[in-house]
């Protein structure tokens, strides 16, 4: 298969296209306006592949990507371009709109009419895959529920809203023109090449900086974690054996409350790095002013896909974060890299 994906440089989607160029025969175009989060370092290992192929394009230009359907003739779109941090979409809403709604737009009408010139047996087998976030739904404080596909939406932030309008503007192309969609809704990824604003690979440098682990409110936000290579495989499966018109929804089956997670992730530091100094790196955590509008839990039930596509994650959580933590370890330089200046891992949204 032909797959056009976008946002291909960025934490997820560039562990997507290392899944299918290390594990399928599929050709890859990465389309990428690459922001600050986004890294063609995170795809050094697979970029000399012949099967792969990177274009500069951002999204709201709708010349640059019809000319890229035109050119690269795709079977299967995967649509991760987004911008996706909850604090800068609360000190900068106007970007999360224009991307993650207007750009989904133009997406979706260019691939429609690229999807309506293809013979039968090419337009039987086209795919929009959309990748959305458990956010769109809200928050389940005060129950033991969890988010199924059937859930009502009550996005929180910019972010989330911007998110649930791309939801249903993608679902409305299915509905109204026939187009082929998929829709998956994710919890919490972590894992390799995750850029420095989110909270695992935050608390990890800071840590190692000695700086102080920011942790809102009491830290008792719960969050489902889900390893971004068991993500990738996922996302994968469904693009290439979902029902069409369907979503799926995604999870680690990973519930932990943030306190728990930056207490994990000193632990395994003490263990693997200890201080010079000899103190515990949990007496860094510093706990400030929670985030305006913070959603208090989440959680997936991914039975669905679990029972239909026989997807389930392959890393606990303790797993998971012993290799995550391991790989900053290993690629500090890396992280130094990405950070282009402009985000020296200062607290962002708290402008209100």
């Amino acid at each position: 298969m032909k797959i056009l994906i976008t946002g291909g440089a960025g934490f997820i989607g560039s562990a997507v296209i290392r899944y299918i160029i290390n594990n399928t025969d599929d050709e890859v175009l990465n389309v990428d306006k690459l922001t600050y989060a986004g890294n063609l370092e995170s795809l050094k290992e697979i970029d000399q592949s012949p099967r792969y192929e990177f274009q500069n394009i951002d999204i709201c230009d709708a010349v640059a990507v019809k000319q890229a359907f035109d050119d690269f003739q795709p079977n299967l779109i995967m649509h991760l371009a987004a911008e996706s941090h909850v604090d800068r979409s609360i000190d900068g809403p106007a970007e999360f709109i224009n991307t993650n709604i207007v750009g989904t737009y133009h997406l979706l009408e260019i691939a429609r009419q690229y999807w309506q010139k293809l013979d039968d047996v090419e337009k039987s087998e086209f795919r929009f895959h959309h990748i959305s976030t458990d956010e769109v739904y809200g928050d389940l404080a005060g129950t033991t529920d969890l988010f199924t596909e059937a859930t009502p939406y009550a996005p929180s932030s910019p972010y989330s809203a911007s998110k649930a309008s791309s939801d249903h503007l993608v679902r409305a192309w299915h509905r109204t023109y026939g187009f082929p969609i998929l829709v998956t809704n994710c919890s919490n990824n972590y894992g390799p090449y995750h850029f420095p604003e989110k909270l695992i690979p935050l608390v990890i440098l800071n840590a190692l900086d000695s700086k102080p682990l920011p942790i809102y409110g009491k830290g008792n936000q719960i969050r489902d974690w889900l390893f971004v290579e068991d993500h990738a495989r996922a996302l994968y499966k469904v693009v290439t054996e979902g029902e069409v018109g369907e979503t799926y929804n995604i999870g680690g089956h990973n519930e932990k409350q943030n306190i728990e997670v930056v207490k994990t992730i000193c632990q395994i530091l003490d263990e693997l790095q200890p201080r010079a100094e000899g103190n515990q790196y949990e007496s860094l955590i510093t706990f400030v002013k929670d985030r305006p509008g913070h959603d208090l839990r989440y959680a997936i039930d991914a039975s669905k896909i679990a029972n239909e596509l026989n997807w389930t994650p392959t890393e606990t959580f303790d797993s998971g974060i012993r290799k995550t933590v391991e790989w900053y370890l290993d690629n500090l330089d890396w992280c130094r890299r990405v950070q282009d200046g402009s985000y020296q891992r200062e607290r962002l949204g708290a402008s209100l």
